[in-house]
């Protein structure tokens, strides 16, 4: 059978098709495409560690700007995806080509205006992030090629987003594989063939994704996808309604990362000593990000069966789904954790072996984060289902506990009562609270769509 599936079918499959089977078939690229998205900035951190310590601490003091880009591209695309997802569940399928058109348009425009301004004030720019005197330097080299690339960066993720809420997320998966192997290629080439140092990590993850922008939009337009269209672009405060509503979340978890990086920089260039303490936990958050992503990427195959099933009012099928989600989540979380702890003073040294102080403090930073990462296997399918059910009050709130509401304020008491130490311990601190209010939401969810579906039922009798 043709992967190319007629919607009728794709109807069918998402609403039809075995839980497991399904939301594992879905997880598969979506992990792949999570795993590839963490290679990008992992890949620039490995080969700008070949630099010195200074050099990887301005990677870790631009992934602020990272994450605001992620947040735009984030809440445009889980925003329309979101609702495109409920819409293919009720088969509304001309709106949703609308709901794609609007979003990745508006996405680009927004990024073309965030890359001129940021390039504009680049050097307030580079000190607000948290660069120390001796990485500004290398911070603005690698700022300044990451902005010219912002519209392309922003709508690649938009487009990789709706591709996976409408169960093709295989079309994403390959254009994002295909631009890093172009990514890992060109770092080595620019960085030291070139000499263009932290720039040439930069220019080398912009061509990448350049690439992967190319290979998703030529997707739009084969089998079922969703087409992109200047027709299908109609901008209504409605529309844009819809997507910043069931956006948010991810708004708001992308753009905390990115204020939260800001504070660990600061924290770690006053009460840290500089730039080993800023190297080392960028390299921690570099390896918890790509563990995690790895959760992330089967909650993203999870959720179009989710809002499919939603739109449908099939609960009871959510409901199995959520469960299923959490089990293999728990397990994967698990095991990761233990590896992590484990093996914490080798992962740190992959990216800076000659350095023994950012070995020291990111292997014990690692390991307080892996004691509470397996409970990220509850809060990952309460935050997604929230937010693919269109419940984004709750989604936002959600959202925003892990890295603003608990992890803003032990940032910036911790470190100045306990100094390094207090850095690495906030990140674990916020996660455990964040835990707690996540439990009596995500069961508060799961009872309400098992009421629904005894009200759907009872109907029926």
């Amino acid at each position: 059978m043709s992967i190319f599936r007629q919607p009728e079918d794709k109807f069918a499959r998402m609403t039809q098709t075995p839980i497991p089977t399904l939301v594992s078939t879905l997880a598969v690229p979506t992990i792949i495409s999570m795993l590839i998205t963490s290679l990008y900035n992992m890949a620039d951190t490995f080969f700008v560690g070949q630099i010195g310590t200074s050099a990887t601490a301005a990677v870790g003091v631009a992934l602020p700007l990272m994450a605001i880009i992620q947040a735009i591209g984030f809440t445009f695309g889980q925003g329309s995806g979101n609702h495109i997802s409920r819409l293919l569940g009720q088969q509304q399928r001309e709106e949703a080509e609308h709901m794609a058109s609007v979003a990745f348009f508006s996405a680009f425009a927004l990024g073309a205006v965030l890359g001129v301004l940021g390039t504009l004030w680049l050097d307030p720019l580079v000190d607000l992030l948290g660069a120390t005197a001796t990485s500004a330097g290398y911070t603005k080299d690698y700022a300044r090629y990451i902005l010219i690339g912002c519209p392309f960066m922003v709508s690649a993720l938009v487009l990789n987003n709706q591709f996976r809420f409408q169960g093709n997320a295989v079309f994403g998966m390959v254009g994002i594989f295909s631009g890093a192997v172009v990514n890992i290629i060109l770092d080595p080439i620019f960085i030291f063939v070139l000499d263009m140092d932290t720039g040439g990590a930069a220019l080398a993850t912009i061509l990448s994704q350049f690439l992967s922008f190319c290979l998703l939009v030529g997707g739009t337009f084969h089998g079922d996808n969703l087409p992109l269209s200047l027709r299908a672009f109609r901008p209504t405060v409605e529309r844009y309604s819809k997507i910043i509503s069931g956006g948010l979340p991810s708004f708001w978890r992308q753009a905390l990362a990115s204020v939260a990086t800001i504070l660990l920089n600061v924290a770690g260039r006053e009460f840290g000593g500089g730039d080993v303490a800023v190297a080392a936990m960028s390299i921690v958050s570099r390896i918890t990000m790509f563990a995690g992503s790895a959760l992330v990427g089967f909650g993203q195959g999870y959720q179009p069966v989710c809002g499919f099933n939603y739109g449908a009012k099939l609960y009871g099928r959510v409901r199995e789904a959520f469960f299923f989600f959490f089990k293999v989540a728990a397990v994967g979380a698990l095991i990761l954790a233990a590896l992590g702890f484990l093996f914490s003073p080798q992962l740190v040294a992959i990216f800076r072996r000659d350095d023994s102080e950012v070995i020291r403090i990111g292997a014990t930073a690692l390991r307080m984060q892996c004691v509470t990462f397996p409970l990220m296997a509850w809060f990952f399918p309460t935050s997604m289902t929230l937010q693919t059910t269109g419940l984004s009050l709750k989604a936002s709130a959600l959202a925003m506990c892990r890295q603003g509401l608990f992890f803003l304020p032990f940032i910036l008491t911790l470190p100045r009562l306990w100094g390094i130490p207090g850095i690495q311990l906030s990140q674990p601190a916020a996660d455990l609270c964040s835990f707690l209010v996540a439990l009596p939401m995500g069961l508060g969810v799961l009872r309400d769509l098992r009421l629904a579906q005894e009200g759907l039922e009872a109907q029926k009798e």
